[in-house]
């Protein structure tokens, strides 16, 4: 079935896309304390209530039946294509959405679900929830990838100085709220069901580093990792991980020479592949990642660590 939110937006959705779905009553994370305090003053720690928790989230990487989302996968040789394909093979029943019908072919070469949708208008988003729940399912892994620049939206290089309001709410929008009105739009549902994954992708240029005439990006980038540590906080007594995961120079056809260059002077001497990142995000998607919250997860080569260039 062809899925397109644009052709949808003209009828209310379900959801009302003003509002955040209700999530369950935030549980307890403390553990049960025995009534007697010991000398120091310290109550005693009931280990067997740790053990039952910990028993709840099996140390495996499989998804098997769980439903993944992952946006910004049109690209047959970028990090959403690469996911899509390792959450696939780990079991999980996946779909993709980019903001154009080449998704349908991606969708077809991987066996998956694939979705039309501008995931920075707030209407086509509740669409998609609406439409990815009626065929697969409620969504329980999240990705959110979508934010590079396309043929139709290319990025926007310019000094703060000769910058555009909209070229800066663009950029924004495509890297940062894309990110936040997803999140928001199936948070409520895990929160109901009380497990739940979400990868947002940041990058380094932000959270670590910045070129000049890249400044709204890496605003955007930086406030990826904010919304992180925030989701995170807000959701980990409902059992849903919030992580990022930040790439550094990685090379895919869009790569140019000066980034290709970039990547043969990172410590291990070569740009990062999109499978290495997807490698990155699947991990924290798992079960096996269930101690993990609120990290930014960086994958460039070792070349944010290193102060100066090998002599």
């Amino acid at each position: 079935m062809v899925f397109d939110a644009r052709s949808t937006t003209g009828s209310r959705s379900r959801r009302d896309a003003t509002r955040p779905a209700a999530g369950r009553r935030p549980r307890s994370t403390a553990p049960a304390l025995e009534s007697e305090p010991l000398a120091a003053g310290l109550a005693p720690v009931e280990t067997e209530d740790i053990a039952s928790e910990a028993d709840e989230a099996p140390v495996t990487l499989r998804l098997d039946g769980k439903v993944a989302l992952v946006t910004g996968a049109g690209s047959p040789d970028g990090i959403g294509y690469a996911t899509a394909r390792r959450l696939r093979d780990l079991g999980a029943r996946v779909a993709i959405v980019s903001t154009t019908r080449r998704i349908h072919e991606r969708a077809t070469e991987l066996g998956v679900t694939g979705f039309v949708a501008d995931l920075t208008d707030e209407a086509e988003v509740g669409a998609l929830a609406d439409a990815i729940t009626d065929q697969l399912g409620d969504v329980e892994v999240l990705v959110n990838n979508a934010g590079l620049a396309s043929r139709t939206s290319p990025e926007v290089l310019r000094p703060v100085a000769q910058l555009t309001y909209d070229e800066w709410r663009a950029e924004i929008d495509r890297n940062l709220s894309t990110a936040f009105l997803c999140s928001r739009a199936f948070v409520g549902g895990m929160s109901e069901r009380g497990w739940g994954r979400i990868v947002n992708l940041a990058a380094t240029a932000g959270p670590i580093n910045a070129l000049p005439t890249e400044a709204a990006y890496a605003a955007a980038k930086a406030g990826v990792v904010g919304l992180t540590r925030a989701l995170a906080m807000e959701l980990v007594a409902d059992g849903i991980n919030v992580n990022c995961v930040a790439p550094g120079t990685i090379y895919t056809a869009a790569s140019t020479v000066t980034e290709i260059k970039q990547g043969l002077g990172t410590p291990i001497g070569r740009p990062g592949t999109p499978d290495e990142v997807a490698a990155a995000i699947a991990f924290l998607c798992s079960p096996a990642a269930s101690y993990i919250t609120g990290q930014m997860l960086v994958v460039d080569g070792g070349n944010s660590v290193r102060e100066a260039e090998f002599r």
